[in-house]
């Protein structure tokens, strides 16, 4: 019992050492934290590439819509739904839509920078496309709008899907987010003069 009180008495010194150690050196903690916060912002600004993405979105299906020739029920759309996810990222859409939007877009460029998503409970399809370039990021978007609709009614011969939303020039980046950064940049230099003040 008198061992345990010891060595809570000691933890308790200690954390007041460093507390101590800490309020002498707080110049050291503050400058580290503007160092930190100044150059992950830097590097941000200067060497990190802007991303900007752009998003349209298709309506499917309705609770009825017309496939070969019949009408079919809420659920069974429900289902085809999912079939055409899968389908708006197949190869003859990505390379349609590559070949429309030129510029030297590659179908492999779009499977790796284009988002489809069929956000819950719906029967739409949001298309996100992501690039350095804030018009080309709008035109890819659009683009495969367009093919991902007219090649669902190729394919499932069914109503060609509506253009729901169309995609709009992005005036700003998603990513990198420089205020995110620069705190971040921040802690970490915080976190490295307390680890010297700590050794």
């Amino acid at each position: 019992m008198q061992e345990q009180y010891e060595n809570q008495e000691e933890g308790q010194i200690d954390l007041l050492e460093i507390i101590h150690v800490m309020l002498r050196k707080w110049w050291l903690i503050v400058l580290c934290g503007i160092i930190g916060a100044g150059a992950l912002g830097v590097y941000t600004k200067f060497f990190v590439t802007p991303q900007y993405s752009a998003s349209s979105t298709i309506y499917i299906l309705s609770s009825t819509t017309n496939v070969s020739g019949s009408r079919i029920s809420l659920s069974l759309s429900e289902q085809l739904t999912a079939d055409f996810l899968l389908l708006a990222k197949s190869r003859p859409v990505l390379e349609e839509a590559a070949e429309k939007v030129g510029e030297g877009v590659t179908s492999e460029m779009l499977a790796g920078s284009v988002v489809i998503e069929n956000p819950t409970g719906s029967h739409m399809l949001k298309v996100t496309a992501t690039n350095e370039d804030a018009q080309l990021a709008k035109d890819i978007a659009n683009t495969m709008a367009d093919v991902v609709a007219k090649q669902v009614a190729k394919v499932m011969d069914t109503d060609q899907p509506n253009l729901m939303e169309s995609a709009v020039k992005p005036v700003a980046p998603v990513r990198p987010n420089l205020s995110k950064n620069i705190m971040m940049g921040g802690l970490i230099g915080v976190a490295l003069a307390l680890s010297l003040i700590h050794i």
